[in-house]
């Protein structure tokens, strides 16, 4: 693991870092914050998964949490969002290729050699940063944005005790009946019978989730259309889900609309990390 960059933030330390992953065969790179108190001990460590087009970088510089982490005593773990580099496939729609994972492991040849997102966040990474940091892996959380938040929704209901708690901001959360899930999963996944894990609605109308969860969308939100939010609220109350799904007047999609948040989902998840 080669370290790109450390730098003192909110008395802990903002870290980037690249490795060499065995599950896309690229060099991936990520982040991680580290409260003050990772170096008297092991912290909980929060995951922040980004959306289309974004890497590593964009929620770390914009979404405020290391504030409010570093105030819980909690770690954020900044993933990338897909495989880059000389040799992996992309496409020049933004919503799929390079920055467009969607946090499936392609089984379609053109995409499958590289595109193991679901290995990569679930399995590799976490095992990387449990090596390397400070952090208690017994103690996990996850968030997400748009696509990342489509990722933490079907990650925390298909890994059952993995994560006390979930939110998301503006996620996908139908895919299967969106044009931000049905293009992207034909060409990852091929044949639509080998979707429904990767709905969060049909993993919510199966399972659901074993803790507490919090949705916040936006009511200007630009991409409404693509999110199917209204499908999920069903499924929830239909669920009988715990958590909170909450229709913010006048935002939209932006990082401005995710660090005004930002606050209450880091104290959401405090408050299950510590419990």
């Amino acid at each position: 693991m080669e370290i790109l960059s450390e730098n003192q933030c909110f008395g802990g330390v903002q870290g980037v870092y690249k490795h060499r992953s065995t599950a896309t065969g690229t060099d991936m790179t990520f982040a991680v914050f580290l409260p003050a108190e990772a170096a008297d001990g092991p912290v909980p460590v929060l995951w922040f998964l980004s959306g289309l087009t974004c890497t590593h970088d964009n929620a770390m510089t914009k979404a405020g949490a290391q504030a409010w982490a570093a105030e819980q005593g909690i770690a954020v773990v900044f993933p990338d969002t897909s495989p880059r580099g000389d040799g992996v496939p992309n496409d020049d729609a933004f919503d799929l290729g390079q920055g467009a994972g969607f946090y499936v492991d392609a089984t379609e040849a053109t995409w499958s050699e590289h595109f193991k997102m679901w290995t990569y966040t679930t399995e590799e990474l976490p095992a990387l940063i449990g090596e390397n940091f400070a952090v208690d892996l017994t103690r996990q959380s996850i968030t997400g944005h748009s696509m990342g938040g489509h990722g933490a929704l079907t990650m925390a209901m298909a890994l059952p005790g993995r994560f006390r708690s979930v939110s998301a901001f503006a996620p996908i959360c139908n895919p299967t009946q969106s044009d931000w899930g049905r293009k992207q999963f034909t060409a990852y996944l091929g044949d639509e019978a080998n979707w429904g894990p990767h709905d969060a609605t049909l993993l919510m109308q199966g399972g659901g989730f074993d803790g507490p969860m919090l949705i916040d969308t936006g009511t200007d939100d630009q991409f409404w259309d693509l999110l199917g939010t209204e499908a999920f609220a069903t499924a929830m109350t239909a669920k009988r889900q715990p958590g909170l799904l909450r229709l913010q007047k006048g935002y939209d999609h932006s990082y401005f609309f995710i660090s005004t948040f930002m606050e209450d989902h880091v104290n959401f998840h405090a408050e299950a990390l510590w419990a």
